[in-house]
């Protein structure tokens, strides 16, 4: 017969792994002091000072104006044919203003298509343009880290783990100059 516990949550399991750690490793838990060094980085400034960042955001608005483009054409089309339609409503027999009215809402419908394809490649776009400069942005901050002997980097960034970190903590500036050498 087994136990269950009644508690499954994370915080259950993590003090059953800290409980058998200190029992693993015996007294040794208990005598154990851990040092460790942090650094903090600011991702934001990352993106917006590094070369390699201000390349990411331009290739992203680029892309992102060239998908915006074919919708803005597709957007003029549809006025076009609306004002033309509104024009013309008072001459245009019962069949043919329900044709015209048809054939306008299926172009309608293609334009939401077709700007929801758009709308999913730029995310994607976007997903492995960052994806790709976060990767970047991991090897040069383990770089940096070890240069200085840190342990753990942490995001500074608004919205990040970190609340508040003295200013010698940041390695924010060295991480954006070792970037440039590295990622001209």
């Amino acid at each position: 017969m087994s136990w269950n516990p009644p508690h499954t949550n994370g915080l259950w399991h993590a003090a059953v792994l800290g409980l058998m750690l200190c029992i693993g490793i015996s007294a040794g838990c208990a005598s154990t002091k851990i040092e460790g060094r942090i650094g903090l980085v600011d991702p934001t400034r990352l993106l917006n000072d590094s070369n390699a960042g201000k390349k990411a955001k331009d290739t992203l608005t680029t892309f992102s104006k060239s998908r915006q483009a074919l919708i803005e054409m597709d957007e003029k089309e549809l006025r076009r044919m609306e004002e033309d339609f509104v024009k013309q409503a008072s001459v245009l027999s019962p069949a043919a203003k329900g044709e015209r009215e048809q054939v306008f809402r299926r172009r309608m419908a293609e334009y939401q298509q077709k700007a929801g394809e758009l709308n999913r490649e730029v995310q994607e776009k976007q997903k492995d343009v960052l994806d790709g400069f976060r990767d970047k942005v991991e090897i040069v901050v383990g770089k940096v880290a070890k240069r200085h002997g840190l342990q753990v980097v942490i995001d500074k960034g608004k919205g990040g783990p970190a609340i508040y970190g003295e200013p010698e903590l940041d390695i924010t500036n060295e991480v954006i100059e070792e970037f440039n050498r590295e990622y001209p």
